[in-house]
């Protein structure tokens, strides 16, 4: 028997699928509850309008998003410099260019939400800080260990590449190629190992 945090959960699980692949305007309540096999009343019994929930699953995106990134930052037996590089790695394996199974919400609502809902830009701006945060701590762990150059100055970098891998993205879905997204790790293995 599902509980109330089941379908809390299947709603925002279903949000984060469905508005990865289709954008958060084309996005309907009925689909939505569709997709996550949920009556109507579960939604507003747990989010209060479509932006609440929206800030919602963003929120939830960025914390399972973050867990994933200390997962492959936390593996100690790796320099810092090749735990940087696998997390560039992960992040060109899940942008596919059709469907990134909400592997990409950032990319995909960047730009569509941030002048429409002042939440969820708040929580996109929270959730992309905390990126770049570990990644200047990771390029910092790569100076200490001796991976990375000590040149490289570490929240500038972070931010910078962050930058580059967000825009390199958005080109890949337009131009249809991963071009992009190839150059991205090029740049950004010359970046880290000049």
């Amino acid at each position: 028997m599902p509980t109330d945090t089941d379908s809390r959960q299947a709603i925002l699980d279903a949000g984060q699928r469905t508005i990865a692949h289709k954008g958060w305007a084309a996005v309907g309540l009925n689909e939505l509850l569709s997709e996550a096999g949920v009556p109507r009343g579960s939604f507003y019994y747990y989010f209060k309008s479509k932006d609440v929930f929206g800030e919602a699953m963003m929120q939830e995106y960025f914390r399972e998003y973050l867990a994933d990134m200390d997962e492959v930052f936390g593996q100690q037996d790796l320099p810092a410099a090749d735990r940087l590089m696998q997390y560039w790695q992960h992040w060109r394996e899940t942008q596919s260019l059709d469907d990134c199974q909400g592997k990409c919400l950032a990319v995909k609502l960047g730009a569509e939400v941030s002048d429409l809902s002042e939440p969820m830009r708040i929580a996109l701006k929270d959730g992309t800080t905390g990126i770049t945060e570990r990644i200047a701590r990771m390029i910092t762990a790569g100076q200490a260990d001796g991976s990375l150059s000590s040149e490289i100055e570490p929240a500038r970098t972070a931010q910078m590449l962050y930058d580059l891998w967000l825009g390199a993205s958005v080109m890949a879905k337009i131009h249809r190629t991963m071009d992009s997204v190839d150059n991205a790790y090029s740049v950004t293995a010359q970046t880290l190992h000049p």
